[in-house]
């Protein structure tokens, strides 16, 4: 019997202060994370995420880390 083990999710930060609402890490998030509101980038829907980087990859102010890695504990 094989145990599948749920994949740990690393962390998802947005500076506040560098984003300036630009929408491009929305546009990329094939999961839907993040979502627009107020102007800004926000996490709305993380169990989803997948850690393939595309929003902190594409935002073109560095306002977005994805960090701890599945395999970290």
């Amino acid at each position: 019997m094989v145990k599948i083990k749920k994949q740990h999710v690393g962390d998802i930060k947005i500076n506040e202060k560098w984003c300036k609402g630009c929408g491009i890490c929305v546009e990329f998030c094939a999961q839907k994370v993040l979502e627009m509101k107020n102007g800004r980038a926000v996490l709305v829907n993380i169990e989803q995420c997948t850690q393939c980087m595309l929003c902190e990859l594409r935002c073109p102010d560095f306002a977005i880390t994805v960090g701890g890695g599945i395999n970290e504990k």
